[in-house]
């Protein structure tokens, strides 16, 4: 069984997705790019854009009772891994104990012409 997790306080699913979907326990948070979901833009440089996205993910979190300490698993994509430190250094905002398991990777491009694109899996126990 499976129910969708959605919010305004976060951009609607541009393609046929969900914000999140939650499913024995877990919640699997689509990639989020740094649209604002007030004004529909995005931000410009990566300090930026990294910031909206940690937003983004902690309202479809909020939406589903959880926070970032309920993340066990991050996957960060970068349209350029020269960007990776500027970005640790704002996600380790987010994530201060018990941090997830992580990956990150330099991808060609990104939807809408966006820096960053991140997706998180968390565990409501």
């Amino acid at each position: 069984m499976k129910s969708i997790i959605s919010t305004p306080s976060a951009p609607q699913a541009i393609g046929p997705y969900s914000q999140a979907v939650e499913a024995n326990g877990f919640v699997f948070v689509s990639g989020q790019i740094p649209i604002n979901p007030a004004n529909g833009q995005m931000p410009e440089g990566i300090e930026a854009q990294t910031e909206q996205v940690m937003h983004n993910i902690g309202a479809i979190l909020d939406a589903a009772g959880l926070s970032f300490a309920n993340v066990v698993k991050s996957t960060v994509l970068l349209k350029n891994i020269a960007d990776f430190v500027t970005m640790n250094g704002i996600y380790a905002k987010y994530f201060t104990k018990d941090c997830p398991a992580r990956a990150a990777f330099e991808v060609s491009a990104l939807p809408k012409g966006a820096l960053i694109e991140v997706e998180v899996i968390a565990c409501k126990n």
